[in-house]
């Protein structure tokens, strides 16, 4: 393992050899990098922030969207066109069903805030794991839905277990002491006797 330190630069990223690396560092921040055979590691006051496959080519970027995402956050229409976007298709990271519903956002709430509420869901999947917020966007894409609170509230609610009442009662016995005897009609003929006359 190759260990060295370098400054984060104003793209958010680390040099490691000749290649540059994201990290959801701030600018001229101080970094130690850890460099092996197949990964880079990004390490600041004792906690590992970014991880990379390592790129044996030259003067590369390697980009994670995840770093960018508070900044695009602020400039949602940078999302469509940039580089850590296209990284993440090349890699199967962003897979079709992020494409379809990111469109009904879009159609449902404009280019703007569709595309901020789709950052949000990356957040959010960020903080609770890629699996589930995909799980929860195919899943409202099942739906019909083109909500992010529809998406929100299945990431919230995934691996819940709805458990039956233990305690059942039985109905019928505590309905009997409600039981009275049904009346008896032709009691009540000599009425309909009385009124022909």
């Amino acid at each position: 393992m190759e260990v060295s330190f370098g400054k984060v630069n104003g793209l958010g990223c680390i040099k490691a050899r000749t290649n540059a690396y994201s990290t959801p560092l701030a600018p001229d921040t101080k970094a130690q990098i850890k460099l092996t055979a197949t990964t880079v590691e990004v390490w600041y006051e004792g906690r590992c922030v970014a991880r990379h496959a390592r790129c044996y080519g030259r003067y590369q970027h390697v980009l994670d969207l995840e770093h960018y995402l508070d900044v695009l956050e602020h400039k949602p229409g940078a999302v469509a066109g940039s580089k850590p976007l296209e990284q993440w298709r090349r890699a199967g990271r962003w897979p079709h069903s992020y494409d379809q519903f990111w469109t009904g956002l879009m159609q449902r709430h404009g280019r703007q805030d569709g595309t901020r509420a789709m950052i949000e869901l990356l957040q959010l999947g960020r903080r609770l794991g890629a699996a589930r917020l995909r799980s929860a966007i195919e899943s409202a894409l099942r739906l019909g839905c083109a909500d992010a609170a529809a998406v929100q509230h299945l990431m919230a609610t995934d691996g819940l277990v709805h458990q039956r009442p233990s305690l059942l009662l039985e109905v019928g016995s505590l309905l009997r002491q409600y039981e009275r005897p049904l009346p008896e009609m032709h009691v009540y003929d000599h009425l309909l006797v009385g009124a022909g006359r």
